[in-house]
């Protein structure tokens, strides 16, 4: 099978921050981008960068500054993730860099964005989707708002979009041959991702109170049910022939396919899925549901995952490096084409024609 698409060639500076900067840098490291990474000496370094070289650059003194600039000069691409105003403090902000590179596409990470109320002070993922609307869908109905992990914001709406957009920026400078200046936000980010449900919500389809919608939970047929054993299976039969299949699985009275859409009857449905799923255990459910179009699957930890048939046939986790244990997220179903070892910094370093001592950089590629 081919290997995902290559961005074979691209040089990427990457300056370490937390979150939705390195699962950028990571994404165009797997994709075939040449990444270097860029750290403060002594740094702990952050999840997410094993994949890349990482150069240890003081870049508060006129020495690392300057080694900085000279890496910048040669590069397609900047990204970095910290507050507004830092890079510009150290001489490394967007004026300063592409004055001396101005095909060079300079990507900011943050979450609140570059300018707004909010701007200058500290957040994080659950702060990002909350104002947003998007947490608030996160609950049952009465419940409590409950973050997915930081899978929305950080990397959905902010890593995510920060490699579209420099995938964009770099379509563009194609074609005019200078290079943009990105502010990506993640609240930005997770906004545009509620587009389906400010649409519906404009046409009367959607409501404001979590957990009354047919994908918050509100529908019986779209929800996580406990089973014999303590394990979950989650259920997603939108369609009427997906709910068909469901009803004939589960033993549940036919007549359920005809008035399944009436949110009155919705609090009886539940019950009759909920007894149903309790007759038998997670695997028996998934084991049973297996090749068919009900739409029900089991409710797997990061450990079972691995394991999975269609996950396993796809390669889409692959053994973490050597001297880890578990597993690693392979894009392009395990036909990355960083799929090898990244390249040590002396190698990454001869590359970019600078030296871990040196500060010369060779010409651009």
């Amino acid at each position: 099978m081919s290997p995902v698409p290559s961005l074979d060639g691209l040089r990427v500076l990457e300056f370490l921050g937390l979150g939705p900067g390195p699962f950028a840098g990571m994404l165009l490291a797997d994709l075939g981008a040449d990444v270097l990474a860029v750290a403060r000496p002594g740094a702990a370094r952050p999840a997410l960068v094993e994949n890349r070289p990482v150069v240890e650059l003081d870049v508060k003194s006129a020495e690392g500054r300057e080694r900085a600039l000279r890496l910048a000069d040669h590069c397609d691409v900047l990204i970095e993730g910290f507050r507004p105003g830092v890079m510009e403090r150290l001489g490394l902000g967007p004026d300063d860099v592409r004055e001396r590179n101005p095909r060079l596409v300079y990507g900011r990470m943050t979450g609140w964005g570059q300018h707004g109320p909010l701007a200058p002070t500290a957040g994080h993922d659950i702060n990002y989707i909350a104002i947003t609307g998007a947490l608030h869908h996160a609950a049952r109905r009465g419940g409590t708002p409950t973050p997915t992990a930081n899978l929305l914001g950080d990397f959905g709406a902010g890593g995510m979009y920060l490699v579209t957009s420099v995938l964009a920026a770099l379509y563009e400078r194609a074609r005019t041959g200078v290079g943009r200046v990105l502010d990506v936000a993640i609240v930005d980010g997770t906004t545009y991702l509620t587009a389906m449900l400010h649409e519906y919500r404009s046409r009367g389809a959607w409501s404001d109170v979590a957990g009354t919608n047919r994908l918050d939970t509100g529908a019986p047929y779209y929800d996580v049910y406990p089973c014999a054993d303590g394990g979950h299976v989650a259920i997603g039969a939108l369609e009427a022939p997906f709910f068909a299949a469901l009803a004939e699985l589960l033993g549940l009275d036919p007549a359920w396919t005809g008035v399944r859409e009436d949110p009155a009857r919705w609090p009886e449905l539940r019950r009759d899925i909920a007894e149903a799923l309790l007759r038998r255990t997670r695997d028996e459910w998934a084991d049973a549901a297996a090749g068919t179009d009900t739409c029900l699957t089991p409710v797997l930890n990061l450990a079972e995952a691995a394991g999975h048939p269609h996950l396993s046939a796809r390669q889409a986790l692959v053994p973490a490096p050597a001297g880890r244990p578990g597993w690693r997220p392979a894009l392009g179903g395990g036909r990355s084409v960083r799929a090898r070892p990244a390249p040590s910094l002396t190698e990454a370093l001869t590359r970019w024609g600078a030296s871990e001592t040196g500060t010369e950089i060779g010409t651009d590629t």
